[in-house]
């Protein structure tokens, strides 16, 4: 980051830092703190209680060294009940090298740690001010292994192009995906005391296309990712491995007062070589929700969404994998069905206030990590107050 000069002339240096800081750096910042409730089970800390475990505080920065190349980075640091203890980590750190500029075309490179275009929120879902409602859409933005698919330690190869008929945008990622202990939590079920790392090269791309004025968006995005796990010398199941195959499909259609967007997820996961005491080998998730947003006037707005996901399509109502674990794990526990409705109302340009009020069947969208399967409720409500300030 650039710092003002420790000796400077009062009319010189001073008017150059202020000249730099307005044409090419920029640093802006945001932070949330968000209230939740729950009729039952955990989300984000005891939420039962009532909660404030959920809260976010970033810093960005980015500095234009001239035309063609742009450095950019953020640090966040994330309260997320038993998830994520805040400390403060990169949440994305890359140079932005523009090679081919024209009026009807842009390509370049960007290399450090990138946000994965997954989706319609994923590379802006740490900016309160950008999702539609206080959480995304669980069964297509997973919480529980957020950063598996936030960001990649790589390379990407981009490119917009402009027509009369509207822009296209494409994307292609080759690097390593981010893993934390949630990862294993979410894909093994528990914390087995082992390590996940990933095994070669993660693979993540986008296809955008947007109509004049983008009053239609229709995307195409996907990851395919591998890992291996060594668990611990007492594990009942050998080192194995897992691979991951994500894909999205994604549209919008946006009015002056209305936005309406839906999309669709398809996530099937292989797991190879634990041993005959795993209990699974494929499951093909799913997910989709549809989503209306209304403005009903420049600073207050709401939302309504309806979202179903399932751990695998060919087993909807979980039978089969709860009786594969003996019972352990409640049939619910493999889908979710939820209804989110939200108003939004902006105080100010940089002061939002938000309450989201959400039903749900099933506890799909849930952390093992918090929750523990023997006391989870098939049926339970949601309520969460968020008020978020950015700068």
């Amino acid at each position: 980051m650039l710092v003002g000069p420790a000796v400077a002339d009062p009319n010189g240096g001073a008017a150059l830092w202020e000249r730099l800081q307005g044409e090419r750096l920029q640093i802006h910042g945001f932070a949330s703190l968000t209230g939740v409730k729950t009729s039952a089970n955990r989300f984000f800390g005891d939420s039962q209680d009532g909660s404030l475990d959920f809260a976010e505080v970033a810093l960005n920065a980015s500095y234009q060294l001239n035309p063609r190349i742009l450095f950019s980075g953020q640090v966040l640091a994330r309260f997320a009940g038993d998830m994520s203890d805040g400390t403060p980590a990169l949440d994305f750190g890359l140079i932005d090298l523009t090679l081919v500029e024209s009026a009807r075309q842009r390509l370049g490179v960007r290399l450090g740690r990138l946000k994965n275009p997954l989706g319609l929120y994923n590379e802006t879902r740490d900016v309160p001010f950008t999702r539609p409602s206080i959480f995304l859409p669980q069964v297509i933005y997973f919480d529980k292994v957020r950063n598996l698919l936030l960001s990649t330690d790589g390379m990407m190869i981009y490119g917009d192009f402009y027509t009369e008929h509207g822009n296209v945008s494409a994307t292609l990622t080759g690097g390593q995906a981010v893993v934390d202990q949630n990862v294993e939590w979410t894909l093994l079920g528990d914390d087995f005391g082992g390590r996940m790392r990933p095994r070669g090269v993660s693979w993540v791309g986008s296809l955008w296309y947007a109509s004049p004025q983008e009053r239609l968006r229709l995307g195409l995005s996907g990851v395919v990712q591998s890992f291996s796990y060594q668990p611990a010398p007492v594990a009942d199941f050998e080192a194995g491995r897992m691979v991951v195959r994500y894909l999205i499909l994604s549209a919008q259609y946006n009015t002056e007062h209305w936005t309406l967007s839906s999309e669709y997820g398809r996530l099937p996961l292989k797991y190879q070589d634990f041993g005959e005491f795993f209990p699974y080998r494929k499951l093909h998730g799913v997910g989709y929700y549809l989503q209306g947003t209304y403005r009903l006037r420049p600073t207050v707005g709401l939302v309504l969404r309806y979202e179903e996901g399932f751990a695998d399509r060919n087993d909807q109502d979980g039978t089969n994998a709860s009786a594969l674990l003996g019972g352990a794990v409640p049939p619910y526990d493999y889908f979710a069905k939820i209804w989110t409705l939200g108003v939004r109302w902006d105080l100010n340009p940089n002061l939002m206030l938000r309450l989201d009020y959400e039903r749900h069947q099933g506890t799909y969208s849930l952390a093992t990590r918090e929750n523990d399967p023997a006391d989870l409720a098939k049926d339970w409500d949601l309520v969460a107050l968020q008020l978020a300030v950015r700068f």
